[in-house]
Parts: C-alpha cells; sequence; structure tokens
C-alpha cells in the first residue's frame, strides 16, 4: 500500500533500521538516530541496485516520487540511473572547474607578479565587477561571442567605454590562456572587435611651451610639501618616465655608481633603462638619505611598505595651483618628446626608446633595453641641463 506523507511524518525510530515501503520500488528508510532517508530499488541487466533519493523532510514524499518516475524513464531507455547521476555530477565538476572565472583567476595569478601593483589591481577589480559576475560560473567553452558582447555593453551603457574595451582585451587574454591549456578551442572575444564604437583618445595635459617651463619648475622646486614628494617632482621632468614606474621605483633597481635605474616596464612587458644625468643622481642621493633602508624610492606616507599614492603627484600639482587641464604627472613625458624633438632636434626613435614606447629596427624586430644607450645618456643630460638653464632663467627657450 503506497505511504502517505503523515505516515512518513509519524514513522518513529527503533533499535534497528526498517523501511517503509511506498511503490515502484521506492521506500523511506527509518534509521534508529530518527534520519529519514528515500532509497529506490530497481534492477538493470541483472542486478540490483539502490539509487538514493534524498532525506525527508527536505525531499517531500511527492518529490521522491517524481525523482523516482524520472530514474525510471532513463531506465525505461537503457541508461542506468546511478551512473547517469556520476555522469552528471562529473560533468558539473567539470564545469565548475573550467568556469571562466576560474580560469580567469588562474590566469591573474600567473601573471601579476610581471605587473605593477596599480595595474593589476584594476585588472583584477574590472573582472570582478564587471565580468564574474555574469558569466564567471559560466564553463569558458560555452561562452557565446553575443555572451561576452551583452556583458560589454552594460559596462558600455553606463557610460565607461574605455572600461568596456580594456574589459574585452583582458576577457581574451583568459580565453587565450584557455586555449593554451587545453580548455577551450577559441578565443571569442576576437568577434567582437569593432562591436564597441571607439574610445575618443584623451591626451594628457602638459606643458610644451618652452617659455612655459622655466616658470613651472621653479613652482616645482618650491613646493613645500614632504620631502618625499618635493623629490618626486624634481624627477619627474628630469627622468619623464610613466607616473606609476615613478612613484613604484624601487632603490634595488637603481645605481647611482653607474647612473642608471632598470626596470621592467608593465605596459610593454620589456626591460628598459633609464640613464641618469647628474642631477638626477644629486636629487636621488638626496632620497637615499630619507628612504634607503626601504625597498621603494617613494614610500606611502602610511607604510614603508607600499609605494607612492598613484595621485599624489596629481594633487601636489594642484597644491601648488597647477589645475589639471594644464598638467598632470602623465604630461612630462609629452613635454619632453616635444621639445627635444622640436627644440633640440634628437632623433625620434631616441625619444621614443626613452619614453619606453614599443621601437622596431627596419626588419620588424623590437630594439633590446641597452639600444642606443650612449646616445640616450647624452640626450639625458642635455635634457637635464637644458632643464636647469630653463628653471634658473639663463635660457628663454
Amino acid at each position: 500500500m503506497p505511504l502517505t506523507d503523515v505516515t512518513v511524518r509519524t514513522a518513529k525510530p527503533r533499535d534497528k533500521p526498517y523501511k517503509l515501503s511506498d511503490s515502484g520500488g521506492l521506500y523511506v528508510e527509518v534509521t534508529p538516530a530518527g534520519g529519514k532517508r528515500w532509497r529506490w530499488k530497481y534492477r538493470i541487466e541483472g542486478r540490483e541496485k539502490l539509487l538514493s533519493m534524498g532525506v525527508y523532510p527536505d525531499v517531500p514524499l511527492v518529490l521522491a516520487r517524481v525523482r523516482r518516475d524520472d530514474a525510471r524513464k532513463l531506465l525505461a531507455n537503457g541508461v542506468d540511473p546511478s551512473v547517469h547521476r556520476q555522469a552528471t555530477k562529473l560533468a558539473q565538476a567539470e564545469g565548475s572547474a573550467n568556469s571562466f572565472e576560474v580560469i580567469g583567476r588562474e590566469w591573474f595569478a600567473k601573471h601579476q607578479s610581471g605587473w605593477a601593483i596599480s595595474h593589476s589591481s584594476k585588472v583584477i577589480a574590472r573582472l570582478e565587477k564587471d565580468v564574474f559576475p555574469f558569466i564567471g560560473s559560466r564553463p569558458i567553452a560555452q561562452i557565446a561571442a553575443s555572451e561576452l558582447l551583452k556583458v560589454l555593453q552594460r559596462i558600455e551603457n553606463r557610460g565607461a567605454l574605455e572600461t568596456a574595451h580594456k574589459a574585452r582585451v583582458s576577457c581574451g587574454q583568459v580565453f587565450r590562456y584557455a586555449i593554451a591549456t587545453g580548455r577551450t578551442e577559441r578565443d571569442v572575444s576576437a568577434d567582437l572587435r569593432g562591436a564597441l564604437p571607439p574610445v575618443r583618445t584623451k591626451h594628457m595635459s602638459s606643458v610644451t611651451d618652452p617659455a612655459l617651463v622655466g616658470p613651472l619648475l621653479r613652482m616645482l622646486h618650491g613646493y613645500e610639501g614632504t620631502l618625499t614628494v618635493q623629490y618626486a617632482l624634481k624627477l619627474a621632468p628630469l627622468l619623464f618616465v610613466r607616473p606609476g614606474e615613478l612613484r613604484t621605483a624601487r632603490w634595488v633597481d637603481i645605481d647611482l655608481e653607474k647612473a642608471e635605474w632598470r626596470f621592467r616596464v608593465s605596459k610593454t612587458h620589456t626591460d628598459h633603462v633609464v640613464p641618469l644625468a647628474s642631477q638626477a643622481v644629486v636629487v636621488l642621493a638626496e632620497v637615499r638619505q630619507l628612504t634607503g633602508r626601504g625597498q621603494f624610492v617613494f614610500p606611502s606616507a602610511r607604510s614603508n611598505s607600499r609605494p607612492m599614492s598613484e595621485n599624489t603627484v596629481n594633487a601636489a600639482l594642484r597644491r601648488l595651483g597647477i589645475p589639471s587641464d594644464e598638467l598632470t604627472g602623465h604630461g612630462f613625458r609629452a613635454m619632453a618628446r616635444t621639445i627635444l624633438d622640436e627644440v633640440h632636434g634628437f632623433r625620434i626613435d631616441l625619444i621614443e626608446h626613452q619614453l619606453a614606447h614599443a621601437v622596431k629596427d627596419p626588419l620588424g624586430r623590437a630594439y633590446n633595453r641597452t639600444s642606443h644607450l650612449p646616445e640616450r645618456r647624452r640626450m639625458m643630460q642635455a635634457w637635464a641641463d637644458y632643464l636647469d638653464s630653463l628653471r634658473i632663467g639663463t635660457k628663454s627657450k
């Protein structure tokens, strides 16, 4: 006689496990501890087997019968329900292990050590905020280009078009990593080239008129904030590296005796050499007396174990009364590039090398970090001498 919910609910435990049978091989097993577990007994290829259907009351009688009927349909088609369940669990586990988020985090972990802290934090934050919540749980091999496009359009629609483009690039890197590790066959982000509107290039504000550089340098040298920021402002125009490279500079990479600063450029993943003019060596020697025992040339005001904040230099420029539409920390690069080319006539390839831009030889091969180092050393010293003359007032242009 089939069971009723009342019968199952009121069944009392005994000294030994016992069964209350329903129909079609379904029964509930009552344990001495009072637990009630659904079981389904069936036969396949002459063998008797059992399949768990869940625990009462989480699985009520009605649901247990539905699960039994589903299993009987599989059995009628020659499929062993136990084997089917194991295969389903395995597929789910593999799908989870091969999900976009799992592979994305694996890719990030393998590459973040070669990136600047500011860059790596932005990459993972972008994925965690804008990508993982929407396709992170999906098996990467099943993600279609249309799914990824919806994710990117969601970013675009909130007015963050540049972020959408950067997210597409990061997703493409994750897909290509998955291809290399044998977990998918295609990079569907490649199908989305041109699907987003182009980003309008916004040039960093800069001072490129030599007549204005002298007054600017005098303002920088007159900054009365913390000593480390004072030194950073003096070095920024001398070295014209990227702001992130300056603030994360490490003493281990700087050799004052050789007058060189060697580091790996996070943006291009290439090694770079900055020849240090005598003026830069003097400034760094002074800074070393303050921060030389730590890792960073310009440590954070809150912790020596972290570099200066990425907004520190720009904030100092604002304190000096220089608006953001006139100059940013990045603008010293445009200043050097323009004046070294148009005023001093240095070769463009030397300037591009010193800016750590990708420069190739006539055969299309990338130059190594020591390319034209003697010429660049002379250029950097000439640049420092020129800035001094503008600041002191012995040269007007």
